[in-house]
């Protein structure tokens, strides 16, 4: 039988693109009020710690794609490694988890761009709009991503700069707002901000749609995250430097909030349509990679051999992608789970987790990292995963087990027939 394939049509500018667009996401605009209520102004701390977690589990997400540039990410790279059980472990996390993130952004946009009452149809017409984008090709999903991001770094441009002329909130940086979570706060502050920085593992997911992709992931990744570093921790003073801890933290949009609180309302119509099409962005990153991932799964039996199809002329596993986009917008019609971020940070920290497994176990010439930045990217996922919400770790593990459930009875039922 032959093995379906994809074509390498991206280069080292659109695969940072995708990247960026994952990462500056809706996360920028959802994630600081959840991570102030943790940890006050400690979540700068936070901040910092996961972009130490994320620069690990991206070095390792480099090594092993540059070894293995095929579809699928860390599914791909554990079952090369490690084998095919953690492999299904940390291709299950990623599907489930982001299923759930992709729901949660389609109604994320609409919350944004849908007039009050029409935000379930905006959301499902959005997921699909974007998944028909993925149908007509990869470069047209990279074009559209490209367009997206530029608009969302303006916007945040926009409040960035509202933040800095505005007053300085009253005490934003004393010793006692830095430190009112604890430690505690301070880390479940990173684990949910890693949600937003965990977009580099699309650029992964892409393996085999990239030109060169032992030179050009690994650059892309790098690129994407530092460039991602750097908007995060602009807006993060920003919002809390206008608004304060506890504005930041009881905002249910702070950076229209903080322009607002800057004299710039003129501003708040650019905020949302930055949020609005960060959201999109996000959504459309997500959906090509747990496509990709769902894909690859179908290849190795692991999810039904159905979806390991790719379009004769479009060169996309347009399958994997339409029943992605159905599921999504079934979710999104009868659930809302902008509340997700705990469950698919968990999932995500999952997979990195194997990630950096299999990375450690790499030896040369396929190594391009030492071994301590694996070390620390595994550490960082175990104490980041553990001081999420209880409700998201209990979730998580259902989740795991779910998956360890369905993939003994697949096997049954498949070696029965």
């Amino acid at each position: 039988m032959n093995t379906p394939s994809l074509e390498r049509r991206l280069g080292l500018g659109d695969a940072v693109f995708i990247g960026l667009g994952s990462m500056i996401g809706a996360g920028v605009f959802a994630a600081f009020a959840p991570a102030a209520a943790a940890a006050g102004t400690g979540l700068l701390i936070g901040l910092a710690i996961a972009a130490v977690v994320a620069f690990g589990n991206a070095t390792s997400s480099a090594q092993l794609a540059a070894a293995h540039p095929t579809s699928g990410g860390t599914y791909a790279y554990g079952r090369a490694e490690l084998g095919p059980w953690w492999g299904f472990i940390a291709g299950w996390g990623f599907v489930i988890g982001k299923i759930a993130s992709c729901a949660a952004m389609a109604l994320t946009f609409a919350a944004y761009a849908a007039p009050p009452g029409w935000e379930r149809p905006v959301a499902i017409a959005a997921v699909a709009s974007l998944a028909a984008v993925n149908w007509f090709g990869i470069t047209r999903t990279a074009r559209l991503t490209r367009l997206i991001v530029v608009v969302s770094l303006l916007s945040l441009a926009v409040a960035v700069a509202a933040g800095a002329s505005a007053p300085d909130a009253p005490g934003w940086l004393d010793t006692e707002a830095l430190w009112a979570g604890g430690w505690y706060g301070i880390l479940q502050s990173g684990g949910l901000l890693f949600f937003a920085f965990a977009g580099y593992a699309r650029i992964a997911t892409m393996g085999e749609e990239v030109r060169d992709p032992a030179r050009t992931i690994p650059r892309a990744i790098v690129l994407a995250l530092a460039g991602t570093v750097v908007v995060y921790a602009a807006v993060g003073v920003a919002l809390l430097s206008t608004l304060g801890p506890e504005g930041t933290a009881g905002s249910t949009e702070p950076l229209t909030d903080a322009v607002v609180a800057a004299g710039w309302e003129w501003a708040t119509p650019i905020v949302r349509i930055g949020a609005a099409a960060a959201s999109l962005g996000a959504l459309l990153a997500l959906i090509t990679g747990v496509g990709r991932t769902t894909f690859a799964m179908a290849r190795e039996d692991d999810l039904p051999r159905f979806l390991a199809v790719v379009h004769p002329r479009w060169r996309v596993p347009h399958r994997a992608e339409v029943a992605i986009a159905a599921i999504v917008i079934t979710i999104v019609a009868l659930i809302d789970l902008r509340g997700a971020i705990g469950f698919s940070s968990f999932g995500v920290l999952l997979y990195y987790l194997i990630a950096n497994f299999a990375a450690f176990r790499q030896r040369p010439p396929a190594r391009r990292y030492p071994r301590l930045l694996q070390i620390v990217g595994a550490a960082g996922c175990v104490i980041l995963g553990l001081t999420l919400p209880w409700q998201s770790v209990v979730a998580g593990v259902g989740m795991v087990l779910a998956g360890i459930v369905y993939r003994v009875v697949r096997g049954r039922i498949t070696r029965a027939a």
